[in-house]
């Protein structure tokens, strides 16, 4: 029989969290494979590894530093995931999520993610960076939605819409900060595939005929839980490699990591617009 994550279980990782900060963060941030250099800024942080907070996993890609950074960034109190977990190491899917209900257990009602995908629309370029407007939730519709088990009504309802996972309101102050900062900002639907193995030109065909501009292994899993829990989002991707779409390039966790030192400094100008408009 399927074990699942509890609610006790999500309060005693927020309690263990209350603890040790004196602050109530307003926005949760998740950084990607390579895009963990906007933690080093947050001021007056206090750092936690992922491995002292009760029922929280660890994640052993690297790239991913496994702490939360809680502080302030741009004045805006917030707490920071330094990395993330995946499903393809072998979590389960209440474990990938769980950082993102103790958020809500602590509060938060707003959350930034982001990671790093590759190209399907073959304009993309690495360093470039995608505002996410919608999602496809391929690993979802196959039956490993995280919304999977006993429905918790203290956190949302049972069949939660979410024709809007992106907030409006978030994706359009994105844009004006985008422009006012200079920042070529894409816009598109990420689609989320279990990994580990990247796509074949064959998959990455198939996913830009079904409306896809990009692809990664995570992200859609967390949007899912934050928007049944009440969360506000804003997303982006940032794009990594170029779409491979005749089988003319190989790609590698290497070349993901190496495109996070272009993508990092227009990231931190658009999150730091954002927490600043907040």
């Amino acid at each position: 029989m399927d074990q699942f994550l509890t609610l006790r279980q999500m309060d005693e990782a927020a309690d263990f969290l209350r603890s040790k900060i004196t602050i109530q963060p307003k926005v949760g941030i998740i950084l990607g494979s390579g895009l963990g250099g906007l933690a080093e800024m947050v001021e007056d942080a206090v750092i936690i590894q992922f491995a002292e907070i009760p029922h929280w996993v660890t994640s052993s890609v690297e790239g991913h530093k496994n702490r939360l950074v809680i502080g302030f960034l741009s004045e805006t109190p917030v707490l920071v995931m330094q990395g993330r977990i995946h499903y393809y190491e072998g979590h389960q899917m209440d474990e990938v999520t769980f950082p993102i209900r103790v958020m809500q257990r602590l509060g938060i009602k707003n959350l930034v993610v982001t990671n790093a995908a590759g190209a399907i629309d073959p304009t993309y370029l690495p360093g470039d960076v995608m505002l996410i407007t919608d999602h496809l939730s391929l690993v979802g519709m196959t039956g490993n939605n995280p919304l999977r088990g006993p429905n918790i009504d203290e956190l949302g309802e049972r069949f939660p819409d979410m024709s809007l996972a992106y907030d409006r309101e978030f994706s359009k102050l994105a844009r004006k900060i985008a422009k006012a900062e200079g920042i070529e900002l894409h816009e598109g639907v990420y689609v989320c595939l279990s990994g580990p193995s990247f796509e074949t030109p064959a998959d990455l065909r198939f996913l830009r005929l079904i409306g896809a501009n990009a692809v990664g292994m995570s992200t859609v899993p967390e949007v899912i839980i934050a928007h049944h829990g009440g969360m506000r989002v804003l997303g982006f991707s940032g794009i990594s490699n170029k779409a491979n779409l005749d089988g003319s390039t190989i790609t590698t966790h290497e070349e993901v990591l190496l495109a996070g030192d272009l993508i990092v400094p227009k990231l931190v100008k658009l999150i730091r617009g954002f927490l600043k408009a907040l």
